[in-house]
């Protein structure tokens, strides 16, 4: 989300230690039983390394608003970038966030039980007890004030936020929040971008969350405009 991450401050979790883990232009925060920041930088450095040496290949993948399909060289984080932006009927970079979150972070339950990594809004989470993630959206009346509960059943998921007002990411909507729940944090993060495309004001906010539900195996998403909220799904709002 935003390039100085403030509501990081916010995050916390019992049992959980959290860290930073930066690499160029890649912040992860990242929570677990012990520190792996380390580990956690060299799975990072791997990943880019990856994506980096494709696009050299297939400058199409970084540049293509919309669904491209990957080269027989293609490493498993390009595949699983390709399947998911398809799915949502974006680019392959529109899933870039999350896929990062969920390669680093099933490299890291490896060494911890529960693992949460956030990337910008887009998070990977596999947890051994129940969660709530609160919702940054830019100056809405509603930021902050609402959350997500996630049942540990659940997870590992991936809960990803798209927005038209708060950071750098591209969206051609006005969205303060777009959130999407999916059992794959890449589909996740590939969803919210879709979602968060479709709103231009309040009054598509039930069109493109029908739209959104008809993804495959979508749990729930979530739709904050100023403030106006809509939801759809398997999701269990809590007020902070």
């Amino acid at each position: 989300m935003e390039s100085n991450r403030f509501y990081r401050q916010n995050i916390k979790a019992e049992n959980l230690i959290f860290f930073r883990a930066c690499v160029e232009q890649t912040d992860l925060y990242i929570g677990a039983e012990t520190t792996l920041e380390e580990k956690a930088k060299s799975f990072i450095k791997e990943y880019r390394q990856q994506i980096t040496a494709y696009i050299k290949h297939h400058p199409e993948f970084l540049h293509s608003l919309t669904p491209v399909k990957p080269l027989k060289i293609a490493p498993p984080i390009v595949v699983d970038m390709c399947n998911a932006s398809a799915l949502a009927e974006v680019g392959p970079m529109a899933a870039v966030a999350g896929a990062v979150s969920k390669f680093v972070g099933q490299r890291l339950l490896e060494f911890s039980n529960e693992v949460i990594v956030e990337n910008g809004g887009d998070i990977y989470i596999k947890t051994d007890r129940d969660r709530t993630i609160g919702i940054y959206a830019g100056h809405s009346p509603l930021s902050g004030k609402i959350a997500i509960r996630i049942n540990k059943d659940n997870t590992p998921c991936g809960i990803c936020t798209s927005s038209g007002t708060v950071g750098h990411s591209l969206s051609f909507g006005k969205t303060d929040a777009a959130v999407v729940i999916h059992p794959d944090t890449s589909v996740a993060d590939a969803c919210a971008t879709a979602l968060g495309n479709r709103v231009k004001a309040s009054r598509d906010i039930e069109y493109a969350l029908s739209y959104i539900n008809g993804i495959p195996e979508i749990r729930g998403a979530l739709v904050i405009i100023g403030e106006s909220i809509g939801a759809i799904g398997d999701i269990e709002l809590c007020r902070i």
